[in-house]
Order: structure tokens, then C-alpha cells, then sequence
């Protein structure tokens, strides 16, 4: 019971923390990094443990999943350049100077452990960067950039990780671990697109809202867990996975099914959030205090050198890599997928290096840890601070850098949205003709006026119609609850008219 207690004071303090980040306009899990470091704090409070294979389960398959419906295949390909130079060399260097610090300051630490340190604290989390940059329109490039990014960075981390903590108890050999580790990336392709195949097959079939979304959970986690007892990449498995569902159009889900399921999912993703940081700052209690104060000094300094790594690295590369992408155009000419997409500057480059604040998956990954691992209690005090520090130092000072910087805002998405609108409603009027009833009248002047508006270059929903059902869907809301108050109508009647206007509402939405 007291660790349910806890769970519900934690969950009601989140949604205070992310209310006060939006009132200041910081990213949410600045504030969440924050309230983590007060829970290690607060005496008394419980140590929860978790299984390591379920801590990564629970954590990363279902945000992997959420950041991989969200993703575009047309975007990563038109960036697969900056995107690898992230996910493949960013990466490699963060782990490999992560460790090589670590031996440094903990000699007797093994290689293995060093290295499953510097993958765990070396992939991004885009989340808190991309909640800053929509807030100020920087490039579209930018953000399709981390987005790719942070999508694909963790499947590299995660597999260095695994590599290195399978090598833990000796016996590791790369040239034997290669050759198998090609057959698991390829097998995970497979597994992940044939999964996503099948689960298309009954989605549709599935009309009840909490069927649907069940189902979706069910088989966000049965595809990592089945991976996982075949031996393949959870991580890889999902990606595609995700990123296979979302890519056919409209076939998986109604749109009654898909704007609550869009809803929970968010809500649990931040809820997961929340226990992710709570987990780790419930565990960093206990660690403190076992140590004496010298060690404690040494931890800490350790730490922060850790993170001034992390953030030196991520820099270092992305401004070499920005330069000599530069000098490539000067020389040799702008070469880009397409006409709407900016080419790289060296005020973009210095965006994305800040953009390099730690979250969930750095967390998740230095939980999953098994006991009796070497260093594992200064693992985790470094995955904590690096992911609090890159947080508060990055993402708190990121609005005033692009602000600084003053990066065009290319936006090419409002002129794709004008593209579709235009094109979906001269369909929709092809649709209509011939039909001369009242009601296709109606709708036909509607569309039109919709038309018009797309043309001038105005939101199509800004129609004078949608004017009118935003004012009678409130007018009526309030009637009915007249009606419930003075007792005329139940609740059954007050919920079903409740959820017509919530329809009608959403046609005219703001």
C-alpha cells in the first residue's frame, strides 16, 4: 500500500511539475530530472527493484514504439547523412570517450563495464529538445534531423550495451559476436516488418475503443518479448515494427479509435517517464548513504567529469561534421533531396550540438543493470547525473541560444498542408457533383468556402461554418448540463449527448 501511495503522490507531482513547465516554457522532463533528485532526498522513501529484462521492456518498447509511429521515411532518407553521422559515429565516440574517461578515473574498473557506461549515457533523448524548438520554428531539416536521431540512436547504444554486458563474464570475442550480430540486425528487420504484417490483418477488425488500445499494448510488448526469446534485437524489432504499422495509410485504425488511442499513449508515455526517474532517484538514496564521504566526493566529481564528456563530444563531432559539410557545398556545390530543405549552417550545426540532453532510455538502461555489476552504483549515480545535468545545463539555456542564434524558419509543412487540403477538397467537390439534394448543397458551399480559404493561404478550418459549430456545440453543452443539474435527464443521456458534441467539437476544432 505505501508503494502505491507513493505512486499516486508521484504521478500528481508530475502533472504539477509539467503544468509549471509549461507556465515558464522549459521542457517538462527538466523539471522531472529535478523532482527525481528531490526523491533521493526525502527519508524514508521505498527502494523499488525491478528486473532488468523488465525494466527494459516496460521502458523502451513502448516509447521506441511512439517515437517510431511518429518518424518519416521520407525525412530520413532525404537526411540519412547527418542521421548516421548521429546515430553510428556520435555514438561510437560518446562510448569510447566515456570509457576511456572512466578507466581513467576508476582504473580497476574492466573495459566492459566502462563501455557499457559510455552506451548507456550516449544516446540523446530528442523529447525536451524537439518540446524547445517547436516552441521557436527553427529549420524543418533540425527537426526531422533529431527526430531521426533520436530514433535510431538507442538501437545502437542498446546493442553496444548488451555487447557489453554479455562480455561481463569473460569469454566475449568480437570476431565471433560480428558475424552473429549481423544475423540478429537482419533477423530483427525481418521479424519486426513480418510482425507488423501481421498484426494488420485483425487490427482493423477491432471496432471497441479499450479492445483496440489493449490490443496495441499486447502487441507492442509481445513483439519485444518475442524477440528477445529468439534471440534477436528487442530494440531493431520494434523500430520496424513501428515504423512498418504507421507507414500504411489509414488501414490499422477508424478515427473514432485513433484519437483516444493517440491520447493514451501520450499519457503513458509520460507516465513512464515519471517512473523512470522516480525509479533511479529511489535507488540513489540508499547508494549515497552506503558510501563514506570521501567516496561520495569521488563519485560525484567523477560524474560530472562524465557529463562534461558527454557534452564535449556531441560538439566536438556534430561542429566537424557541420564544417566539413560546409566546405563540401563551397566546393563542390548545395546538393539537397529536395528544393524546400535548407542546407546545413554553422548556426544549425551549433542547434543540434546543444541539443544533446540525456532522458528515459539512458535511465531505463542503467536500471536494467544486474546486481553485482561491476561499478553498478556508480553507474547509475553517472547515468543520473549526466541525464539531470544535460537536462537542466542544455535544456533550460536552449530556448535562449536558438532565440541568439535566430535560425530561419523554413516551415516547408505548411506549404505541404496547403498542397493536401487543396488537393482533398477538390476531391471531396468532384465527390458531390451531380448530386443536387439540400444537403449536398450545403456541404458543397462548405467545401468551397474551405477551398477559398486554402487558396488565400488561411486555415481551412477557420470557415464561417466552423465559427458557428464551435459556438452551438458550446451553447448546447451548456444546456444539457442544465438539464442533468435540475435532474430532467440521467447521466447515461448526459454522457451520449456528451460525446456527439465531443464529435462535432472535433470537426470544428480551433
Amino acid at each position: 500500500m505505501l508503494i502505491f501511495e507513493w505512486i499516486l503522490a508521484l504521478l500528481l507531482g508530475a502533472v504539477l511539475l509539467s503544468g509549471l513547465a509549461r507556465r515558464i516554457g522549459v521542457p517538462y522532463p527538466a523539471l522531472l530530472a529535478l523532482g527525481g533528485a528531490a526523491v533521493a532526498l526525502v527519508p524514508g522513501a521505498p527502494r523499488l527493484e525491478l528486473e532488468p529484462e523488465l525494466i527494459l521492456a516496460l521502458f523502451i518498447a513502448p516509447v521506441l514504439l511512439d517515437a517510431a509511429y511518429d518518424s518519416s521515411l521520407r525525412d530520413l532518407k532525404d537526411n540519412w547523412r547527418p542521421v548516421s553521422s548521429l546515430v553510428l559515429v556520435a555514438v561510437s565516440l560518446t562510448t569510447l570517450g566515456v570509457a576511456w574517461v572512466a578507466r581513467l578515473l576508476f582504473p580497476d574498473m574492466p573495459w566492459p563495464a566502462a563501455i557499457a557506461l559510455g552506451a548507456i549515457v550516449a544516446p540523446p533523448d530528442a523529447v525536451a529538445a524537439l518540446a524547445v524548438l517547436r516552441q521557436v520554428q527553427p529549420p524543418h531539416r533540425i527537426l526531422k534531423v533529431l527526430e531521426g536521431e533520436s530514433l535510431l540512436n538507442d538501437a545502437s547504444a542498446l546493442l553496444i550495451y548488451r555487447l557489453a554486458v554479455g562480455a561481463v563474464g569473460g569469454g566475449f570475442s568480437l570476431a565471433h559476436a560480428a558475424p552473429t550480430l549481423a544475423l540478429v540486425a537482419v533477423g530483427s528487420v525481418v521479424a519486426g516488418y513480418g510482425l507488423a504484417r501481421l498484426t494488420g490483418l485483425f487490427f482493423h477488425r477491432i471496432t471497441d475503443v479499450p479492445s483496440s488500445v489493449i490490443v496495441q499494448f499486447v502487441s507492442t510488448f509481445g513483439v519485444w518479448i518475442l524477440a528477445e526469446r529468439l534471440g534477436l534485437s528487442g530494440v531493431v524489432t520494434i523500430v520496424v515494427y513501428g515504423v512498418t504499422v504507421a507507414w500504411r495509410p489509414g488501414a490499422q485504425l477508424s478515427a473514432r479509435l485513433r484519437i483516444p488511442s493517440f491520447a493514451v499513449w501520450e499519457s503513458v508515455t509520460v507516465v513512464l517517464n515519471v517512473l523512470a526517474f522516480t525509479l533511479i532517484g529511489l535507488q540513489l538514496r540508499p547508494i549515497l548513504e552506503g558510501l563514506s564521504h570521501q567516496e561520495r566526493f569521488d563519485y560525484v566529481r567523477a560524474a560530472l567529469v562524465i557529463l562534461a564528456t558527454v557534452i564535449a563530444v556531441r560538439i566536438a563531432w556534430v561542429m566537424s561534421y557541420n564544417t566539413a559539410v560546409r566546405l563540401k557545398n563551397h566546393w563542390f556545390g548545395v546538393h539537397v533531396a529536395r528544393s524546400s530543405m535548407a542546407p546545413p549552417t554553422a548556426r544549425g550545426g551549433l542547434a543540434v550540438a546543444w541539443c544533446g540532453m540525456r532522458g528515459m532510455v539512458t535511465l531505463a538502461a542503467a536500471l536494467a543493470l544486474p546486481e553485482g555489476f561491476p561499478y553498478r552504483d556508480f553507474i547509475l549515480l553517472a547515468a543520473f547525473a549526466v541525464v539531470l545535468g544535460t537536462l537542466v545545463v542544455q535544456g533550460l539555456t536552449l530556448k535562449p541560444l536558438l532565440r541568439l542564434l535566430r535560425l530561419p524558419d523554413d516551415d516547408p509543412v505548411r506549404k505541404e498542408l496547403k498542397l493536401a487540403r487543396a488537393k482533398a477538397l477538390k476531391a471531396a467537390l468532384a465527390e458531390l457533383d451531380g448530386d443536387r439534394s439540400e444537403a449536398a448543397d450545403a456541404l458543397r458551399r462548405e467545401l468551397g468556402e474551405a477551398l477559398d480559404q486554402t487558396r488565400k493561404g488561411a486555415d481551412a478550418r477557420d470557415s464561417a461554418e466552423n465559427a458557428l459549430r464551435r459556438r452551438v456545440v458550446a451553447v448546447s453543452r451548456t444546456a444539457i448540463a442544465d438539464l442533468r443539474q435540475r435532474g430532467e435527464i440521467g447521466d447515461d443521456a448526459y454522457r451520449a449527448l456528451e460525446e456527439e458534441f465531443d464529435w462535432l467539437e472535433l470537426a470544428a476544432r480551433e
